[in-house]
């Protein structure tokens, strides 16, 4: 019976993959070329880099990846904090 469920369950997700990858309408050019062309343009001139990711990375979305990076630290922090507290648990248990 879970084997079913489980096949069941892969063949939906395997269609809403297939109709989601149907429903793209264009493979080609994007749509905002305009940006793309402006990014390429001045990153040199306005940015002083010849590496245009990284102008949009740390110039563009500067606070943006801080954000990310904080969050990520945040939450790497709360789960060693979680697991310690598991821990001291653990002990405490053992030494009663």
């Amino acid at each position: 019976m879970r084997k079913s469920i489980a096949i069941l369950a892969f063949m939906v997700i395997i269609a809403f993959m297939v109709l989601g990858v149907l429903r793209i309408q264009d493979f080609g050019e994007p749509d905002n070329v305009e940006m793309d062309e402006h990014f390429l343009e001045t990153s040199q001139d306005i940015d002083e880099t010849n590496n245009v990711v990284a102008a949009i990375l740390f110039d563009y979305r500067g606070i943006d990846t801080l954000g990310e990076a904080t969050i990520l630290f945040s939450a790497v922090s709360g789960v060693l904090t979680v697991l310690r507290s598991m821990k001291n648990v653990e002990r405490g248990a053992e030494s009663e």
